[in-house]
């Protein structure tokens, strides 16, 4: 963090030749480090225990566990990104470069599905699917001569599959419907004036050149997956996030925990990696929108582009929101009264708090690099920033190490020093909680603030300094007023993740601190599909409010 510089005139081939003193790293870069070590102290500890395994949790894991974990979370991957391309590739390609009906409500509308987390989804279709489910009476209705259930169970790989499929399709496309509008008409009637009809355009030109963005997109939904918890619980199907939940609190074994995080986590850092590398090879084309001519679709082709939009965005968003309206309407009476008011106090007090404190860390990483550009900054925030990829249920299990230790140690220290006994200052209360989240949501609040600190030109910085402002005050007069956008939209997109995050709230949660998402996952355990439509469409109109900032930067994209 220490550097010097040479004086001007002096050589360098000379010896000695002068330097300045050296400049020591000021407060800002003091505070941007220390948010680093924050992100990187959890991740070491649990490397650590992957390179010092104990062999007895090793080997009832690889008989017991591994096996099973390895296969299902390779199946579900797979599975999902192979549907994620399939669904998102195409819906960006019609919205994007092609015209047909409801062209400009799907562009939209396509995006909302992220305003539902995947466990909310899964319990939606596991309510309508069920035995006793409104499709399976219709169904008896229309085949009065079958016998039994007619649909079956739908806990199974191509259930749970379908389901987060549905839910992080968008991630692909959008990324898609991006980098194919960033080359413009221009490129596909290039490819026609060679010989190419639009099917052959789009599969040797513009699905080519988009591959770096579908990647891209690709890359998060593999994240995603990999980190989900409450849609593959409710579905009883075991991956890594569940056999994490189970080692802790079914084998009552962190130990456990911690050797299949540091997997988990191995694996996720090779994703991040290469998630890195796709997004520094897209390209972005300044295209003139007067020009620019779309594809007019026409015939059996306009009537199939319409019917597929309006089937995925009927499956993914119109159907749950409306099963949800219904149950919460059958439910509402039941479901709402003081325990209800006390949950959803508790989710948007933290969710405040959390959003409050990652924004201001985000506000720091900024100004850091604005203060001091250069790679080792670039570092510090690139380390600072990597915990979005992070599972929750691995950071959940590395703090909790992290922060035993820390009161393991104070209490030892009091023990010797003062001869008294202390109860854990960190272990059980909402700090570990509150330390998660920023790490887990650091990277959305710190982009939207930086990219609004880009706009400021530096020659504001400079005629503020001949007005005698420094340090602090030149932050709080000049930068953080025309900082309020991002820093509203970086607060809401916390917020909001905040009161969506499950694996993470579940296992830090101190007693009696049940927020929205622990209430769904407790109701879903106990197959209350009805009663958890409540809570679930509270988080889902919370979730719409990043989707509309989303669409509505998109759209001026």
């Amino acid at each position: 963090m220490q550097d010097y510089q040479i004086e001007q005139g002096a050589s360098v081939t000379g010896a000695p030749f002068l330097l300045r003193r050296w400049r020591h790293p000021d407060s800002w870069q003091i505070s941007a480090t220390a948010i680093a070590l924050l992100v990187s102290i959890p991740i070491m500890i649990l490397m650590a225990s992957l390179f010092t395994p104990d062999r007895e949790i090793w080997a009832h894991l690889a008989e017991h566990l591994l096996a099973g974990l390895l296969l299902n979370s390779f199946l579900l991957v797979t599975g999902v990104s192979i549907v994620t391309l399939l669904l998102g590739v195409p819906l960006g390609w019609l919205t994007g470069m092609c015209e047909f009906p409801g062209r400009k409500f799907f562009s939209c509308a396509l995006l909302l599905p992220m305003a539902l987390p995947s466990y909310v989804l899964a319990v939606v279709y596991l309510g309508i699917l069920d035995f006793s489910g409104p499709v399976e009476r219709v169904l008896k209705l229309l085949m009065p001569d079958s016998n039994g259930v007619i649909i079956g169970d739908i806990r199974n790989t191509p259930g749970i599959i379908s389901i987060i499929s549905l839910s992080l399709y968008p991630y692909v496309y959008l990324l898609a419907r991006t980098g194919f509008m960033t080359q413009g008409a221009q490129t596909i009637e290039a490819a026609r004036t060679l010989g190419c009809s639009n099917r052959q355009a789009f599969f040797r030109v513009a699905l080519p050149m988009s591959r770096p963005w579908i990647a891209g997109g690709l890359m998060l939904v593999i994240m995603e997956t990999l980190a989900d918890f409450g849609a593959v619980a409710a579905f009883n199907y075991d991956t890594f996030t569940t056999g994490i939940y189970k080692a802790w609190y079914g084998f009552f074994s962190i130990s456990a925990a911690a050797q299949l995080s540091s997997m988990l986590l191995l694996f996720v850092i090779a994703i991040l990696v290469i998630e890195q590398r796709m997004r520094s090879r897209m390209r972005f084309t300044g295209i003139n929108k007067e020009k620019q001519k779309r594809i007019k679709l026409t015939g059996s082709r306009k009537a199939a582009a319409f019917f597929f939009c309006t089937i995925v965005f009927c499956l993914a968003f119109a159907v749950p929101v409306t099963q949800l309206l219904f149950w919460t309407k059958d439910t509402f009476e039941i479901e709402f009264g003081s325990r209800y008011l006390e949950i959803t106090a508790k989710t948007l007090i933290l969710a405040a708090i959390a959003s409050i404190i990652t924004c201001m860390a985000a506000l720091i990483l900024s100004y850091t690099r604005r203060l001091h550009p250069g790679p080792v900054t670039g570092g510090i925030v690139k380390l600072a920033t990597v915990g979005y990829g992070l599972p929750g249920s691995v950071l959940a299990v590395g703090f909790f190490i992290m922060l035993s230790q820390i009161d393991k140690s104070l209490i030892g220290l009091a023990d010797t020093v003062f001869h008294i006994s202390i109860d854990p200052l960190f272990r059980n209360t909402i700090i570990v909680m509150l330390a998660g989240y920023l790490v887990r949501f650091l990277a959305p609040a710190y982009a939207a603030l930086d990219s609004n600190m880009q706009r400021i030109t530096p020659g504001l910085d400079d005629a503020a300094r001949l007005a005698g402002l420094r340090g602090f005050t030149l932050l709080k007069r000049v930068h953080i007023p025309m900082l309020s956008q991002g820093v509203l939209v970086g607060t809401v997109l916390v917020f909001v993740d905040v009161m969506k995050e499950l694996p993470l709230t579940l296992m830090t949660r101190p007693f009696g601190w049940d927020t929205l998402a622990v209430k769904i996952f407790e109701l879903t355990s106990e197959g209350e599909w009805e009663r958890a439509a409540l809570p679930s469409l509270v988080l889902v109109l919370a979730g719409i409010i990043p989707v509309f900032l989303l669409i509505r930067s998109s759209s001026r994209t």
